[in-house]
């Protein structure tokens, strides 16, 4: 049987994009040919390519005058791209969690970073907003959503400055104005497909930001990637192909904004359970708790039942709810493809749970 996938990254796909994908293995389409072996060259897997950014600018309703494009190297890899090639004297930051700390590191190789807020003090449970943003920087970053911590800002900020998003976990959850950023990236493993496949959305006059002053090798010139289409070398097919899929099941829900309903239905009663349950709780404070990465540990003085809940998930058919390594607990990670089904599975095994340690 299919399990209740709460997998923080790699993701649970769409049923609709794993079986067009796993059909698109033996044949794409009339080709004769796998999505595996078609060249990247060749018009079947033009007409793919040329599908998917198309349906990714009509669900996120992409301007015109934005790219998107396709890279390698995950989100990880665009942390140094952007001050390798934006940062000229001084970047702002905000400080949510570690992958925004990993990205301000790669950043501090470029240039000065300045952290203008952070979360830190009170261990990453919220997400702050009382900010101010300097004017002398040249580009403000964010982490919309922090797959580890669980908090998330669902706002699309007002920003006197060309402003970054990582949005790898968040991506297609909720509409987005995608006006107000001069660049939106993620890895498209949480939220679009398989992992191996970094979308890039930037604004073409941010283009023209790039610093003349360093030299920057040709793969990481963002120039590259937009003036040959994501093929500048061979990208992954497959992978394409199935955010492709993943972008049509989207559009079929009713696009993001039937997406982003049904992300808030799962997560207020799974908050509700956590704000009902003796066993457990949440560790995020009210109005920062992410729709999209649900962290929760066992309430004060249970902590030695963390291993049998574990168990009890695993014979339950419920896998991924245990927490990332550097802070432990559980986690659930409620990506736009988790059902109710889902949801409900493991909120009756936490209500045994409980019942049985009451």
């Amino acid at each position: 049987m299919r399990k209740y996938i709460f997998n923080a990254g790699p993701c649970k796909l769409s049923d609709m994009t794993l079986e067009n994908t796993a059909k698109a293995v033996m044949e794409l389409g009339n080709s004769g040919q796998s999505i595996l072996e078609v060249s990247h060259r060749s018009a079947d897997f033009q007409a793919v390519y040329d599908e998917t950014v198309a349906l990714f600018k009509e669900v996120l309703n992409i301007p015109d005058n934005y790219s998107v494009v396709f890279v390698g190297g995950g989100a990880s890899m665009q942390f140094c791209m952007i001050p390798y090639n934006f940062l000229g004297t001084k970047a702002a930051y905000i400080n949510t969690g570690v992958w925004s700390k990993r990205a301000i590191g790669e950043a501090k190789l470029w240039g000065d970073v300045d952290v203008i807020a952070s979360s830190e003090d009170r261990n990453f449970t919220y997400y702050p907003t009382d900010f101010k943003i300097p004017t002398d920087v040249d580009y403000l970053h964010i982490t919309s959503n922090n797959t580890i911590r669980g908090t998330e800002i669902f706002e699309d900020i007002d920003c006197p400055v060309p402003l970054i998003a990582d949005m790898s976990s968040d991506i297609c959850s909720r509409p987005v104005d995608v006006s107000k950023y001069a660049m939106i990236y993620g890895g498209c493993q949480k939220n679009l497909g398989p992992a191996g496949l970094t979308f890039v959305i930037i604004r073409k006059d941010f283009l023209d930001k790039v610093v003349t002053d360093r030299k920057i090798p040709t793969m990481l010139q963002y120039q590259t990637h937009v003036d040959n289409d994501s093929m500048y070398n061979t990208p992954p097919c497959i992978n394409i192909f199935a955010v492709g899929q993943t972008l049509k099941w989207i559009k079929s829900m009713g696009g993001v904004e039937a997406i982003e309903k049904l992300a808030i239905k799962r997560c207020d009663v799974l908050y509700a359970e956590f704000d009902r349950n003796t066993v457990f709780r949440s560790v995020v404070e009210d109005g920062s708790r992410s729709r999209m990465n649900i962290p929760f540990i066992m309430a004060e003085g249970r902590e030695d039942l963390e291993k049998e809940f574990l168990d009890l998930c695993k014979a339950k058919n419920i896998v991924g709810i245990k927490g990332h390594r550097l802070v432990g607990g559980f986690r659930a990670s409620t990506y736009n493809a988790c059902t109710m089904e889902d949801v409900d599975a493991l909120i009756a095994t936490m209500q045994e749970f409980e019942a049985k340690h009451k």
